[in-house]
């Protein structure tokens, strides 16, 4: 059956490409628009009667069966091979650029088109993100009135104009009409009843828009996006997640979510708009439209720009990319995210969304250094960052399973209905839920000063001085009107607390970035409060000499509000140093650094205490994933040959022989297994490894073998040999297969330990590896087989790894 002269190959060990699984997850996802890689043409190797050479990994230049080399929907790509064909093409592109002018100025030109396409989606992402700014800010207000002067105007742009607006009531102009003055009930109980009704009505009507939108047309458009974007930059496969239906519907229902009050912000599903607009944008180059690795860092640095444009922080974005999203990130990925961040930014001031010269709404600056005694209160906010977050996430992931395995998930228009009916019904009487969470987080940042006629800063003794230091005020007493707003927030921290828990994974696009923040920023600038008031009364006492004498202005609340917002951002989603950079760019401040610094990692540890996972691996566990987290430890001692298959009361492993089979036993043996991938031996009796051959591969080189090449029947050889064996006259033409075999599969010996498989694994970017003895195949272990053995090292169920 064997010719031995055909296996003088030495045989290294290598990658393969596709695991040897069944696709036994449940897929809710429809294809509904053009996948991330439906170009068949972009695959490497050949295939058919074509053969290759022993010294490459694949024919990777000359391809000439389509669908070769690509991926299914639901699987990983090899990262491996991936950066091969990148490699191969560079070379080639640098060997020619000599020959001729034109294949100069094609290096050029593929040189500079990383840069050219960061240049587009910067301007496109920011253009996005300006449109929804304003198209949100103007329905948010349409819930409370119209301006006569022009029904697109907002509220605040329809008052600029205005000479009859003052100071005190900045907010009211005669241009502007609540619905109870169209209505012809301008004041009294039946004004606040129109109104409170005209509100839910408008809520109701943007949430079942928005998620009748999704729904109907985009399903991919619902959720923050992140735990999918980070799934897809660590190698997976989901077609459709970044096509051009799922960027239309998100930006339009991401507007329709936001304005309908909601608990939920747009920084989380601004990243994946981003990512949409670079996927889109990498099919006008070959070098991104056909290799998935390049693509993947190109995604990277769109990550990046979405939450430049979400917090007018290209710095902290390209962090955010680096230390939460990316999975591969070189050097030259950071400098062009830095690049399409500063595009993404500076379009974003161009268009100017909120009026003020400024990237986001919430922009503030303190005047007052901090003192070293209030690290302790910050500590404070930290650990109750820590708290909350652990408990958010717990929450969330109770409810979102719940979701998943009860009929509550078969009626997502419904519980989009409820949540939204109850937000509005409860958000209506209390100033500070009834304002969208942008502008509650801007009021709570705020710094008193003796303009200022919120009631936040509503403090007796209105008579005072200004401070010494900047405008703001001195501490005074509180007043009327400040013990009405503590009241309130109070009231606010409760109903934000709970209500995001069960807002967050509804199927409309919903961002968790400014939710947790306003909890944070309300609990904060109630103990800035707190503080200040202690500070006024007490100042005698041994803590305040010194930094807090009587009439000085040494408490801001406005910074309580700062750290406590970022504290429990933090803990709901670990970040920390993207974290602090992000809210030192919302400031402008250097010298806060340190306050947040102390707030993000106390919140981080305590969280840790509670639970390993944020809130974006947590639903990536959720949702069956394959994801390697990085950030995981391995600290159980199994061998290599504890989690390969085929284990102790398996059946043999599927395997191919180099020669002797025929066309029908393979495609039979690959019909009656589910497998990805099949790993090719010397023979059955030897199981001396050769290499690896996919099923995807195999199928459409055979496929093509029986369309294309004359005499092809079932009962026709198949070689994966290099020379073709002298065969009799009328004997049936081989097919030959060597091009799409990969000579060079990574393996491990039986008793390699675990701990170095998955770090294997995790840093190479592997689907599977092969496991050895002797060089003997023995088994085989797949990044599906790693995800459950971790699974279950950890008491987690893991039949919950759906996809592979």
């Amino acid at each position: 059956m064997d010719n031995n002269g055909f296996c003088n190959d030495s045989y290294n060990s290598g990658t393969s490409d596709d695991e040897l699984l069944d696709l036994t997850g449940t897929l809710e996802f429809p294809d509904d628009v053009p996948p991330m890689n439906h170009d068949y043409n972009s695959g490497a190797g050949g295939g058919g009667n074509k053969s290759n050479g022993a010294g490459k990994l694949m024919d990777l230049m000359d391809e000439t069966v389509p669908g070769v080399g690509t991926y299914e929907d639901f699987n990983t790509i090899d990262w491996v091979r991936e950066k091969s064909k990148d490699r191969d093409r560079h070379r080639e592109i640098t060997n020619k650029k000599t020959q001729s002018t034109w294949d100069l100025l094609f290096s050029v030109s593929d040189a500079f088109s990383g840069w050219l396409l960061m240049l587009l989606i910067g301007l496109l992402s920011g253009a996005l993100a300006g449109g929804i700014d304003i198209s949100a800010q103007w329905m948010t207000d349409l819930k409370g009135g119209v301006c006569l002067n022009g029904f697109r105007y907002s509220h605040e742009h329809c008052c600029w104009s205005s000479r009859e607006t003052t100071f005190q009531e900045r907010d009211k102009c005669p241009q502007w009409k609540s619905w109870a003055e169209l209505f012809g009930a301008p004041e009294g109980a039946s004004a606040y009843v129109v109104n409170y009704l005209m509100y839910v009505s408008w809520a109701l009507l943007f949430s079942f828009l928005a998620v009748t939108l999704v729904r109907v047309f985009a399903p991919y458009a619902c959720g923050s996006g992140i735990p999918e974007i980070k799934t897809i930059l660590s190698g997976f496969i989901i077609r459709g997640y970044l096509g051009k239906w799922t960027l239309i519907i998100k930006t339009v229902t991401l507007v329709l979510a936001v304005s309908s009050g909601l608990s939920l912000g747009k920084e989380g599903p601004l990243v994946h708009v981003a990512c949409c607009c670079a996927n889109i944008f990498c099919y006008l180059f070959t070098k991104y439209r056909k290799n998935e690795a390049k693509r993947r860092e190109v995604l990277s640095a769109a990550a990046a720009v979405g939450v430049s444009v979400a917090f007018g922080a290209p710095i902290g974005g390209v962090l955010f990319s680096l230390e939460e999203v990316s999975y591969y990130f070189p050097l030259k990925t950071l400098w062009r995210s830095f690049f399409a961040a500063l595009v993404a930014a500076f379009t974003l001031r161009a268009i100017n969304p909120f009026g003020n010269s400024r990237l986001v709404l919430f922009y503030v600056e303190f005047h007052n250094p901090w003192h070293l005694l209030e690290l302790v209160p910050f500590i404070l906010l930290g650990i109750f960052g820590g708290l909350w977050g652990a408990a958010f996430i717990r929450a969330n992931i109770a409810w979102c399973r719940r979701r998943k395995t009860t009929r509550l998930g078969h009626y997502p228009v419904l519980e989009v209905l409820l949540v939204t009916l109850t937000t509005a019904v409860l958000a209506f009487p209390n100033e500070y839920t009834r304002m969208s969470s942008s502008e509650l987080i801007s009021e709570l940042f705020n710094d008193c000063s003796l303009l200022d006629s919120s009631k936040l800063c509503d403090y007796a003794n209105a008579n005072v001085t200004i401070s010494k230091v900047g405008n703001g005020l001195s501490n005074r007493a509180a007043g009327r009107g400040l013990f009405t707003a503590i009241w309130e927030l109070c009231l606010a921290l409760l109903f934000k607390m709970v209500i995001t828990v069960f807002t967050f994974g509804m199927k409309v696009p919903s961002g968790l970035f400014i939710p947790s923040m306003a909890v944070g920023a309300i609990a904060g600038r109630l103990l800035g409060i707190g503080m200040e008031q202690l500070a006024y009364y007490n100042h005698e006492w041994d803590v305040f000499k010194g930094w807090c004498s009587e009439g000085a202005d040494c408490i801001t609340p406005g910074l309580y509000a700062m750290v406590g917002a970022a504290a429990c951002l933090g803990g709901v989603t670990r970040m920390t140093v993207s974290l602090v950079v992000i809210m030192f760019e919302l400031t402008g401040g250097l010298e806060y650094i340190v306050p947040l610094m102390v707030a993000t990692m106390t919140s981080k540890w305590v969280a840790d205490a509670l639970g390993r996972e944020g809130i974006y691996e947590a639903h990536i566990r959720l949702n069956g994933y394959p994801f390697l987290e990085p950030k995981e430890e391995f600290k159980h001692k199994t061998l290599a040959v504890d989690v390969m298959r085929p284990r102790r009361g398996d059946g043999p492993l599927a395997m191919l022989t180099r020669s002797g089979m025929t066309v029908g036993e393979v495609e039979a043996l690959v019909d009656d297994t589910s497998y990805n991938g099949f790993p090719v031996v010397v023979s059955k009796d030897s199981q001396w490894l050769v290499g690896f051959v996919l099923r995807r591969d195999l199928v459409i080189s055979l496929d093509n073998a029986r369309k294309h090449q004359e005499g092809v029947v079932s009962e026709s050889c198949v070689l994966f040999t290099e020379h073709t064996p002298s065969q009799p006259p009328n004997e049936l033409p081989p097919v030959k297969l060597r091009s799409i075999l990969d000579l060079s599969p990574f393996t491990v010996t039986d008793q390699t330990p675990m701990e170095i498989v998955v770090d294997i694994f995790r840093k190479l970017g592997l689907r599977q590896c092969l496991v050895t003895q002797n060089g003997r195949l023995l088994g085989i272990i797949t990044k599906k087989d790693i995800l459950k053995h971790m699974a279950q090292m950890a008491n987690r169920d893991p039949e919950s790894i759906l996809f592979n």
